[in-house]
């Protein structure tokens, strides 16, 4: 209140000088009383003027950007434009402070790996992070604004939308048809909604797999029970011959070696997924590998195919030896298993361009179709079921490949076609592979055998 006394005291000063002058003017004009109060007017006049002029002055400066200071007058509109430029740089300070925390805020919500939209109460998107965009096909920027439902028409999300029941998530396909979302919606504020969503393809997928998993394995293992339980109960009751009975001793043995093949398969498989990685300072023989693959091959092939073995020589690889027997093995006992009779298999090593080096298993078998070829890794996955129980199969012995081959740094190709046969290659890494003395590494002696032919040329 320090602004109202001068400024009273201002006017009362202007009002009285004023009157005084008029009323000495108005004497020397013999009218002294209208002077006076001409005299009063003009004062009162002058101080609103220069009221005017400085409310002028911070009216001018409130309706710009309020840039800058505001002018510095006395009296009441100097106090009024102090105490607003005030206001105004709290003000500003403020809404710095409540947009850096949102900047932040926001900014988590970016990195998020679930995605996120908010709508206004009309279910329009008020903002979204990029992984929401990209799940549900929109652009931050241009579909601001803009209903949800027009651009997500999955019927899923829509019906949910508007039921108003949030208690569960809903599953629809992303927008992009690639894979599943879960979308969760969460009221807040005055009918403002959240938006959650989450990429659950890779777990669906993983569910898939394991309810087929538990599936194939219950029916591998109920298939010989109920064939060894029939047997047991047929020889309870029934009176059988030698013949007869020898013959069911047989194949009770056979089931019981299925079920025991089925068991260590699975064993082994476990023990890779949880063992740690191979290591790197163990060395095995090529031909030790080829020895023993050749040995399984030609037992269970019994002269029925051509089988050779070539190129191991003097190269060693890096890594578990069970491990290395078990993917070799199981590759050539694939291949005479699936190649009829009279059918030729062949084993080879050699060195890649790049240094690595390549196991290779090659038959003259049917061949496999081209879109059964990025499953074969898959468990208990077949593309004929009942020839591979035929054969002996379980249906993991690709599975077990893959995760050798993969513990060791390298990598499984299949090249196969109908009518033509098939071939499997084991990659592994060239930091694995190693050449015993003296025995040359044909990865040095190449470029050595270069350098000599061009100084005899």
């Amino acid at each position: 209140m320090n602004w109202l006394l001068p400024r009273f005291l201002a006017g009362a000063v202007a009002m009285a000088v004023g009157g005084g002058l008029g009323h000495v003017l108005g004497e020397m004009a013999h009218a002294p009383l209208v002077g006076l109060w001409l005299g009063t007017l003009v004062g009162a006049s002058a101080v609103a003027l220069v009221d005017a002029v400085r409310g002028y002055r911070l009216m001018r400066w409130l309706s710009g950007a309020l840039e800058g200071s505001a002018p510095r007058d006395t009296g009441f509109w100097g106090e009024m434009g102090y105490r607003i430029e005030r206001a105004v740089v709290a003000r500003d300070r403020t809404l710095s402070r409540e947009q850096g925390r949102l900047a932040h805020f926001l900014s988590a919500i970016e990195a998020s790996p679930n995605g996120v939209l908010l709508l206004d109460e009309n279910d329009q998107i008020e903002w979204c992070n990029s992984v929401a965009a990209d799940h549900f096909g929109l652009d931050p920027v241009r579909d601001k604004r803009q209903r949800v439902t027009n651009l997500v028409r999955a019927p899923a999300f829509v019906s949910y939308l508007q039921a108003g029941a949030f208690e569960q998530a809903v599953t629809i396909p992303d927008l992009r048809n690639r894979g599943t979302l879960s979308v969760y919606i969460r009221p807040y504020g005055d009918g403002l909604k959240l938006v959650l969503s989450l990429d659950i393809t890779e777990r669906e997928r993983s569910e898939g797999m394991r309810r087929d998993f538990v599936a194939n394995v219950s029916h591998e293992i109920r298939t010989p029970l109920t064939v060894l339980s029939g047997f047991i109960e047929t020889m309870s009751n029934l009176p059988l011959t030698e013949v007869e009975r020898r013959r069911v001793l047989t194949l009770m043995g056979q089931q019981t070696q299925r079920m025991q093949t089925l068991v260590a398969d699975l064993l082994t498989l476990a023990q890779l997924e949880g063992s740690p990685r191979p290591p790197s300072d163990r060395w095995v023989a090529v031909s030790k590998l080829f020895g023993q693959a050749q040995a399984d091959a030609t037992a269970l092939s019994m002269g029925r195919h051509q089988l050779s073995f070539a190129g191991a020589d003097a190269a060693q690889l890096a890594g578990s030896e069970s491990e290395l027997m078990s993917a070799v093995g199981n590759l050539v006992t694939n291949a005479v298993r699936y190649t009829p009779e009279g059918g030729r298999i062949a084993v080879n090593w050699r060195i890649r361009d790049d240094g690595a080096g390549e196991v290779s298993v090659s038959d003259t078998g049917p061949g496999i179709a081209r879109e059964h070829l990025p499953r074969l890794t898959e468990r208990f996955y077949r593309v004929d079921g009942s020839r591979s129980r035929d054969t002996g199969g379980t249906g993991l012995g690709l599975s077990i490949v893959k995760h050798v081959v993969q513990r060791h740094g390298g990598e499984l190709d299949i090249h196969s076609e109908i009518g033509k046969g098939s071939r499997f290659c084991l990659v592994l890494p060239a930091a694995r592979v190693r050449f015993l003395e003296p025995a040359p590494d044909p990865r040095r002696a190449a470029p050595l055998l270069n350098d000599q032919t061009m100084s005899s040329n």
